[in-house]
């Protein structure tokens, strides 16, 4: 009998009709659960089962293969034969089990016009960019009455962390189905860390962790915790935490809380807008706590091109306030907050300023705290660290602000002052954050007056 960790039963119990992206830490248990997905995926297709498991090395391969010989030894004695040449397995009942390398264009001639039923990628981190892998997905084909199916395994922190974390991760909570628009797949989150793997030592695992990267506290915590928000070296990683401050996407803000807007403003680059709501004090509509004062960015409208996140799509001020104003009606809020101060000079022109010109199309901005930028950083900083706290305010986002999960973790600081943020970097969407939690230092006595609209 083969006995299962809670992560690989929850794994087991996923819909076969759901393509996965295993994204946890070291030592859960992810690849013994491969194994088990591909014995199960034999025994139920028989002849008709092709699984390809992938690598970016042929050396990469010797750890599975030693895992699928117990797993498969269990099961099949000798009657399941491996072909260690070919890195082929071949089961009793037909099924076939490849273990293949995917290093670079080339290496994908042994594979075209090939047909999988199930397509695995082990250590996808290891893939600085996806375009090999969704390449892949062309060679799944079956039967009409037989799933097909993709499972994509990584560790947070390899080269292709942002490009997994963005496609992946922050798109919705673990385990809840999405849409993912590039594969037009539903696909599921499936996290898991050393902690919830009752067959190993977890002291001892720890410790073989922080012998590891002992300078590198954020890679540590990456291996631990199984935490995408991390980037080592980057302004936000001792504070940003996946697990403290993503929140599910909300379906609406409740009446008592207040809310505003955040602006940024870019035409060839990116403007970035969100939309700011504070806590009295209590649960969310997530039925999360939230201490007061707490703000959580409950959605955002970003103008940049696809896998662009520094280049704008050179929008007029009337059609962007537009978008706006329809975002701000999805919410049920007024189309009103603060923006970056530059948006408020006259230009010398007759038009007048951006902000006018915002104004005259229904948006109201007042002007930011922007000149200090290192106090604007330090506040947004303490309350990303106080999330999860049940008596102090914190900053939550929502993971449908995917834009800001994309950039937030990887801006960089800048090398002549560090304290700052290196203002060459896709630092738009926390600029406007910044503005967003300058503003709520302006609250008086429990109530936060705008200049201008009160």
């Amino acid at each position: 009998m083969i006995e299962l960790n809670n992560f690989q039963q929850r794994l087991m119990a996923t819909p076969e009709e759901l393509d996965v992206f295993m994204g946890g830490g070291r030592g859960g248990g992810k690849s013994y659960g491969l194994a088990l997905v591909c014995l199960r995926h034999v025994e139920q297709y028989g002849e008709k089962a092709r699984v390809l498991y992938l690598r970016r090395t042929y050396k990469g391969l010797a750890d599975f293969e030693l895992i699928c010989r117990e797993v498969f030894g269990m099961v099949y004695g000798s009657a399941a034969r491996y072909n260690s040449a070919e890195h082929v397995w071949r089961f009793p009942n037909g099924g076939y089990l490849e273990l293949g390398q995917l290093e670079t264009q080339a290496d994908y001639t042994k594979y075209q016009g090939r047909s999988f039923t199930l397509l695995i990628v082990d250590e996808a981190g290891q893939y600085p960019t996806p375009e090999l892998l969704d390449l892949m997905r062309s060679n799944l084909r079956g039967p009409r009455d037989m799933p097909i199916r993709m499972i994509v395994a990584a560790n947070p922190g390899g080269p292709g962390h942002y490009w997994l974390a963005k496609r992946y991760v922050f798109t919705t909570a673990p385990w809840k189905p999405f849409l993912e628009p590039k594969s037009k797949r539903q696909w599921v989150y499936a996290p898991s860390t050393y902690e919830s793997n009752h067959f190993i030592d977890t002291d001892q695992y720890s410790d073989q962790l922080e012998s590891a990267c002992p300078d590198d506290p954020e890679l540590l915590r990456a291996w631990k915790t199984g935490d995408w928000a991390v980037n080592r070296g980057a302004y936000f990683a001792s504070v940003l935490d996946e697990q403290r401050n993503a929140v599910d996407p909300w379906n609406e803000i409740p009446d008592d809380w207040s809310t505003w807007l955040a602006h940024d403003f870019g035409s060839s680059a990116p403007s970035a807008t969100y939309i700011v709501a504070e806590a009295p004090g209590g649960l969310g509509p997530d039925g999360k706590y939230y201490a007061r004062g707490s703000l959580v960015l409950v959605d955002e409208l970003v103008t940049c091109k696809r896998d662009s996140p520094n280049a704008g799509l050179n929008w007029t001020v009337p059609v962007l306030a537009e978008e706006i104003v329809k975002m701000c009606k999805h919410w049920d809020v007024k189309p009103w907050g603060v923006a970056d101060d530059a948006i408020f000079a006259k230009g010398g022109h007759a038009a007048g300023s951006i902000a006018d010109e915002f104004s005259r199309a229904g948006v109201s901005f007042t002007a930011a705290k922007k000149a200090d930028r290192i106090t604007g950083w330090n506040i947004m900083r303490r309350l990303l660290a106080d999330a999860g706290k049940p008596d102090k305010p914190g900053l939550y986002i929502s993971r449908h602000c995917s834009y800001l999960w994309e950039t937030l973790p990887t801006l960089a600081r800048d090398q002549k002052r560090v304290e700052d943020v290196d203002s060459t970097g896709p630092d738009h969407g926390a600029d406007a954050v910044r503005y967003g939690c300058l503003r709520r230092t302006a609250c008086v006595g429990g109530v936060i007056k705008i200049r201008g609209m009160y």
